[in-house]
């Protein structure tokens, strides 16, 4: 079972305006995947990162309804969290931010897949080597031919 592992901006989806067409379909996108790890064919993995930074999150629903989302849907794994420093270390002297970077480093040691609908974390991880491949909600239901 491929492991998924999303970075917050994917799982806020939904909640952003979805009148421009492009949320639209990355959230049509992520439903999508959700239903897929719903019914057992990926798995979400999850971090401590994940709930740091939803805690910053100002809309009570918002943030309660990613929670539930986790909560239900994600597994919890083992880190090493010197790696992990170390290596969201480097990505941030690579100009990756400080979430970017530490979601990044707990994706590669425990996932086949970071989905992020952010495009410079896209583009910032596309010109790097890493051990995890970062793809948008899009691209990643392209690939799996997920319908």
């Amino acid at each position: 079972m491929k492991k998924l592992y999303f970075d917050v901006c994917t799982l806020c989806r939904p909640f952003d305006n979805q009148n421009n067409m492009r949320i639209r379909l990355e959230t049509d996108a992520y439903y999508l995947i959700l239903n897929n790890i719903q019914k057992k064919i990926y798995e979400m993995i999850i971090s401590p990162m994940h709930f740091k930074e939803i805690e910053s999150i100002e809309d009570i629903k918002e943030k309660i309804q990613i929670i539930h989302i986790l909560d239900a849907n994600g597994k919890e794994v083992r880190y090493n969290y010197n790696k992990a420093k170390e290596r969201a270390n480097e990505l941030i002297s690579k100009n990756f931010g400080i979430a970017d970077s530490v979601h990044l480093a707990f994706a590669e040691q425990s996932s086949d897949y970071l989905i992020t609908c952010d495009d410079k974390f896209l583009k910032r991880s596309q010109r790097i080597k890493t051990e995890v491949e970062v793809l948008s909600p899009i691209k990643f239901c392209i690939k799996e031919e997920l319908k």
